[in-house]
């Protein structure tokens, strides 16, 4: 996990690298282009139903669902005593809400022109809020969960859905015309690198402090 996260943090210095000069804009204004209706940029292409679909799925990542989520989590780790994991999770999201709010500032990338808008938005564009803050919290919640389940079935079927709802919510800013893809790719890989090396953290402090018993007492 940790050759992961180093080789997801390389990948987003090129990324952001080739962002900064240019070299993604060609190719994220086609794709833009390519989502909306020739004749009327302001359409986007598909029945209405997709966009409809697009604008709830896009709350998936967005702040407010996010830390309804968050919260819920920790209120049910708090009742069933496993006080640090509720940390964990609690510390991973603000800390990568904050670290999404210092790149965001630190590139200051416009929003796309490219193309309308389907939704407000308020701040700058690289990386997207909305898909690194997904892959942050759900990812996490995902690793919780992974832990506490008994097979392999199911272990896959939580990090599935994880990706999945990461996934759907990235696209869905795209579709809207809210965010280039490069920024949508940039958050996912500083969002899964943030709560890979959250995570890992976390297991180290358990090891060295054995917040296993935690465990035991919750049981």
């Amino acid at each position: 996990m940790g050759l992961v996260a180093a080789l997801l943090l390389f990948a987003f210095v090129m990324l952001a690298g080739k962002v900064m000069e240019g070299d993604t804009q060609a190719i994220d204004a086609r794709i833009l282009e390519s989502l909306r209706d020739s004749s009327d940029p302001s359409r986007p292409i598909g029945p209405a139903w997709i966009e409809s679909s697009m604008m709830d799925l896009t709350a998936v990542g967005g702040p407010t669902v996010l830390w309804l989520i968050v919260f819920s989590a920790a209120g049910f780790l708090a009742l069933q005593r496993r006080y640090r994991t509720a940390i964990v999770v609690l510390a991973t999201s603000a800390s990568g809400e904050l670290l999404n709010s210092v790149l965001k500032h630190a590139f200051e990338r416009p929003r796309p022109t490219v193309v309308p808008h389907l939704r407000p938005v308020y701040s700058t564009s690289f990386p997207s809020g909305h898909a690194m803050e997904s892959a942050i919290v759900y990812l996490t919640l995902a690793a919780i969960l992974m832990r506490a389940s008994s097979t392999r079935r199911t272990k896959l079927y939580v990090f599935a859905l994880a990706v999945l709802l990461t996934l759907l919510a990235g696209i869905s800013r795209v579709y809207l015309g809210v965010h280039y893809p490069s920024d949508v790719l940039g958050g996912w890989i500083v969002g899964f690198t943030w709560a890979s090396v959250c995570w890992l953290l976390a297991r180290h402090f358990e090891r060295t402090t054995h917040i296993q018993a935690e465990k035991t007492t919750s049981a």
